[in-house]
């Protein structure tokens, strides 16, 4: 009886040590989780749980921002932009640029033809569609990058504060890049762009970005 015990737990012993890879490879094999995708919301435009909540005052928005120990981006879109579109269900929700965006970024969206009350970095208090016609966005999306705080921008609107603008909508590369530029304030050193794209991905990567 005694030696049936010990047969038993040898042989249960050798069976969990063999399932063991079998686990460790299963859970390797394992998808990660998937990204939430935006909801649409009733003004037809996409956004995502991670926004920024805002009651579209950019001073405060900033400071919030800085405050999580970021800095804060404003996107400019509409109704029906399939760019806009493209921005938030193809881009954001990339892992690379989903993760990078995320640490280092807080987003705040104001629609280009917008009712609601907002209030621009230089205090002017005024309505979303009037601002982003002051801030000069003929295109949408148009993404404006803020300083990373309030006192390099006091006294300015948001599209002069900016330190990088991109109007409209590229590709993954591309678009990660400029999220990185501003990231690393490569602006600070006089860097055109472009020449960090190029040593980024033409040099760094052995081909040019997908725009």
């Amino acid at each position: 009886m005694q030696s049936f015990k010990k047969l038993a737990l040898t042989t249960a012993f050798a069976v969990l040590i063999a399932f063991q890879p079998m686990a460790a490879a299963a859970a390797a094999a394992e998808p990660p989780a998937a990204i939430p995708q935006p909801t649409l919301g009733d003004d037809g435009i996409y956004r995502h749980s991670w926004y920024l909540e805002s009651f579209l005052d950019m001073k405060e928005d900033m400071e919030t921002a800085a405050a999580n120990g970021k800095r804060l981006v404003i996107i400019v879109e509409q109704k029906g932009c399939i760019y806009c579109k493209k921005v938030q269900t193809e881009l954001m929700v990339d892992p690379k640029i989903n993760a990078f965006v995320r640490k280092h970024f807080d987003i705040v969206q104001v629609d280009l033809w917008g009712h609601k009350e907002a209030t621009d970095l230089d205090g002017e208090v005024s309505t979303e569609r009037k601002l982003a016609r002051k801030w000069r966005a003929m295109f949408t999306p148009t993404i404006l990058f803020m300083p990373e705080n309030f006192e390099k921008a006091n006294g300015k609107s948001a599209a002069d504060a900016a330190v990088a603008i991109m109007p409209g909508a590229f590709g993954k590369g591309t678009f990660l890049a400029l999220f990185e530029w501003v990231q690393l304030k490569r602006y600070e050193t006089g860097e055109h762009f472009q020449k960090y794209v190029n040593d980024r991905y033409w040099k760094g990567k052995g081909g040019r970005p997908q725009n």
